[in-house]
């Protein structure tokens, strides 16, 4: 009679050493990848890990809070099989021969990654990027989406808010959690303004959640483009309702995602979303191939609505053409002058404002720990400490003793010395 045995209980080849980094990029990011409970949880459901936590004084959740639940701190982790952290490691911080998870910010070709990518060559690192954890479709099954997408929402109600003296929320990063973010918007009382959130994502659908928060009536984007309302509403955009096939035929989205540039958008066409809309809240993704949202000169007509831009996707002088750099969290907001192109107030009456924070999860570091936790403890550790399908570790392992993998083989240029 066989006995079965949970593959998470399986023995391995050898006990593994797991260590929880702390994140030396500056200025210094309060997430982690696991929170204590979790630690906890890990240390409970796979008996060969033994993890650790090397101290912090800015992570989000405190080091007691770790000891507390048994987790061992230590400052040296050079004996660790595995060093596990969220954003890039600085240089000097690497240690040599060791297997790194964590968001490297190179597959791009990022010119300012580039020597981050050079030295764990060097230094013979194997380099799991988060970033890179794909399903066999190539779908990315790990992220931070839902979280910027709440924040995102939120920072664009509350840059309402200001601009036109109606209220003034708590900002995001002073909020405890979610909870606490969530119970501000019952300070909100807006009037029957419209607003689109694009995308149908993880971010969208963040986006969405807070809209739910404040009990914003959603509508179809035929009620949202043909009606008007007594009450503030919002519409979730999709691809196929602000974009057309330039030869005429049915909008494929198979064939957008590959060939966005046969696409054209319609955003911004007269008597469409332009025209009707108060406040875009941006959180899809953008293939450089496809057109833009709307051009600075349309911008520039009198039915160009939009006043205020919560741009979660952040991309540099991409589909929002006004987007012309990165707020901070603690600056989050910054004016456009649509006539002259130049950078103004916040909130001057000239200005369309912007919101584009470039790392919005973390103005809620516990949150989004512990919802980017869950989503490595159940997608990602039964392939990294278990006996499950390795396939995914693989497609994410942009380097494996230092040498770039067949499918990061592109990068050989960007990453050569020469």
């Amino acid at each position: 009679m066989k006995v079965y045995i949970c593959p998470r209980l399986k023995a391995i080849m050898k006990k593994l050493k797991v260590g929880i980094i702390r994140e030396g990029k500056v200025p210094h990011d309060k997430r982690v990848a696991f929170t204590p409970e979790q630690c906890a949880q890990i240390s409970q459901e796979y008996p060969n890990v033994e993890l650790v936590v090397q101290p912090s004084e800015w992570r989000s959740f405190k080091d007691a809070e770790y000891s507390n639940v048994g987790i061992k701190l230590s400052e040296d982790v050079s004996d660790c099989d595995i060093l596990i952290g969220i954003k890039e490691v600085p240089k000097t911080e690497l240690i040599p021969n060791k297997k790194y998870l964590f968001f490297s910010h190179t597959i791009k070709k990022q010119a300012h990654n580039r020597s981050l990518l050079q030295t764990m060559m060097q230094k013979g690192i194997t380099m799991v990027d988060y970033e890179c954890l794909v399903d066999k479709n190539d779908n990315r099954i790990i992220g931070f989406g839902r979280y910027a997408g709440i924040v995102g929402a939120y920072n664009g109600i509350r840059a309402y808010g200001l601009k036109y003296k109606m209220f003034d929320l708590k900002p995001a990063h002073l909020c405890h959690d979610k909870k606490e973010l969530f119970s501000e918007l019952d300070k909100v009382n807006l009037p029957n303004i419209k607003v689109v959130v694009t995308g149908g994502g993880r971010v969208a659908n963040g986006a969405c959640e807070t809209m739910g928060a404040m009990n914003l009536r959603k509508v179809t984007p035929y009620e949202f483009l043909n009606y008007t309302f007594r009450e503030p509403v919002y519409v979730q955009l999709h691809s196929h309702d602000y974009f057309e096939a330039k030869d005429g035929s049915p909008f494929s989205s198979y064939d957008f995602h590959h060939h966005p540039e046969n696409y054209r958008c319609i955003f911004s066409d007269p008597h469409s979303y332009a025209s009707v809309t108060d406040l875009l809240v941006h959180a899809t993704f953008w293939d450089p191939r496809a057109d833009i949202m709307f051009s600075k000169a349309r911008m520039r007509d009198p039915d160009f609505r939009i006043s205020v831009i919560a741009d979660v996707t952040c991309d540099i002088d991409g589909s929002i053409p006004s987007t012309t750099k990165a707020s901070t969290i603690e600056d989050k907001f910054y004016g456009y002058n649509p006539l002259t192109e130049e950078i103004i107030g916040s909130f001057d009456k000239e200005a369309i404002t912007i919101m584009a924070v470039d790392n919005l999860p973390c103005e809620l570091p516990r949150d989004a720990s512990d919802g980017f936790g869950k989503h490595l403890i159940e997608r990602l550790l039964p392939s990294l400490f278990g006996d499950e399908d390795h396939s995914i570790i693989d497609r994410a392992s942009i380097l494996r003793d230092g040498k770039l993998t067949s499918r990061f083989e592109y990068l050989k240029d960007y990453a050569s010395l020469v």
